[in-house]
């Protein structure tokens, strides 16, 4: 055929042969993310567990001074309770004193109210006095007694006489009025406001009472104290 003709089978001119791919196939590949494992370095743990160390001592020393202040504290009011007992319990006996002379074991008489500096016998007091009886049942009074107090290693003693005149071998019965005392000073005021540290005076009417009592006492922590009762 001429210069027009179409070659049979056969493509045109200036279109690019297209060959099929076979045999090939894509498959996107998954992205994988990879995260670094969080948790604690031995640095980190050291850190940690020294303040953690840190604040269980100061936890610790705190509670141990918190617990130590409480201690002295009750320890304090204890004793400082027992000193006001103890003044309650003179101050009562006082009020009570009674102008009645008694005999002692020697059958010698003694004063209502005999002051010593220094109880030197066994049975002595540094105070001795007569009070009236307590009150018991149906507001009777017992019969009246013999009291003292004394000073005897380290703690203030009382000291009772059942019976007013004494046999030659009656002995008086000691109870602790006060522990914890380095001093324990008596001093009685005359007519004349003059101090004296024992009572009666030489020479003096024994019957006559002084006007008031002193008692100074210095407890063993060093405390000083002082009380003046006027007597009846």
């Amino acid at each position: 055929m001429g210069n027009g003709s179409w070659d049979m089978g056969g493509k045109p001119e200036g279109q690019a042969r297209r060959r099929p791919v076979s045999g090939f196939t894509h498959h996107p590949s998954p992205i994988t993310h990879h995260h670094p494992t969080k948790g604690f370095t031995l640095i980190e743990l050291l850190v940690a567990l020294t303040i953690f160390a840190v604040m269980s001592i100061a936890a610790y020393r705190g509670l141990s001074t918190m617990l130590d202040a409480r201690a002295r504290i009750e320890l304090e009011n204890h004793k400082w309770r027992n000193v006001a007992l103890f003044f309650s319990r003179l101050e009562n006996d006082l009020d009570a004193f009674r102008m009645r002379p008694v005999r002692g074991t020697s059958d010698l008489p003694l004063p209502p109210l005999a002051g010593n500096a220094l109880a030197v016998g066994e049975d002595d007091a540094q105070i001795a006095f007569t009070r009236g009886g307590y009150s018991g049942q149906e507001g009777k009074l017992s019969a009246p007694q013999r009291v003292g107090y004394r000073l005897r290693q380290g703690q203030v003693e009382l000291l009772t006489w059942n019976i007013l005149d004494q046999a030659p071998r009656s002995r008086p019965e000691v109870y602790r009025a006060l522990g914890g005392v380095a001093q324990f000073e008596l001093r009685y005021l005359d007519a004349a406001g003059n101090w004296q540290i024992q009572w009666p005076l030489p020479g003096q009417q024994a019957n006559q009472p002084p006007n008031a009592l002193e008692v100074s006492l210095t407890l063993g922590s060093g405390e000083a104290v002082k009380r003046v009762f006027a007597l009846p």
